[in-house]
């Protein structure tokens, strides 16, 4: 196999575990909780009134869910090491599987040393329409006050 196979191959190998770690969750994406169902249209959407609103603090990890140096440096040396071994096809998915268990190993140091912050956030609790409760948190109070309607769309608390 000649230089040129073998930077493609490693080029590729590379490029797939960078399309793979887009597909990770996005920093800051809430998802409804509680009692919210579905309803035909595909949203979550529930009626109430405001019962309680606390400050309450979230951990927030910075850069969660982004591929960064430590990612693309493992990849790096995991394909280098990976390259080393076997002979033939064989190297080529050493190279591939070296590549991509340093990418997973170097995004997680990465993750695990990157320091979380503390951000300020409103627990609204909502009684809903139909008797049950609801907790929503969210950034900002969005000028709602406790006995203001509410309605809860996709997680997201607006006054209506």
């Amino acid at each position: 196999m000649n230089t040129i196979q073998k930077n493609f191959q490693a080029v590729l190998g590379i490029s797939t575990l960078l399309v793979l770690g887009a597909c990770a969750n996005v920093p800051g994406q809430t998802y409804p909780t509680g009692n919210v169902q579905p309803q035909a249209s595909g949203a979550y959407t529930q009626y109430g009134v405001v019962q309680s609103i606390d400050l309450v603090q979230q951990e927030v990890a910075s850069g969660a869910g982004s591929i960064g140096a430590g990612a693309i440096a493992g990849a790096v040396v995991g394909g280098i090491l990976g390259n080393q071994v076997g002979g033939g096809s064989g190297k080529t998915a050493a190279t591939v599987l070296g590549a991509a268990g340093g990418a997973y190993a170097g995004h997680t140091l990465e993750k695990n040393n990157q320091a979380n912050q503390l951000v300020n956030a409103y627990k609204f609790t909502v009684r809903l329409n139909n008797g049950s409760y609801q907790t929503v948190t969210q950034s900002t109070t969005g000028d709602i006050r406790v006995g203001d309607r509410v309605q809860i769309d996709n997680g997201t608390l607006r006054r209506y």
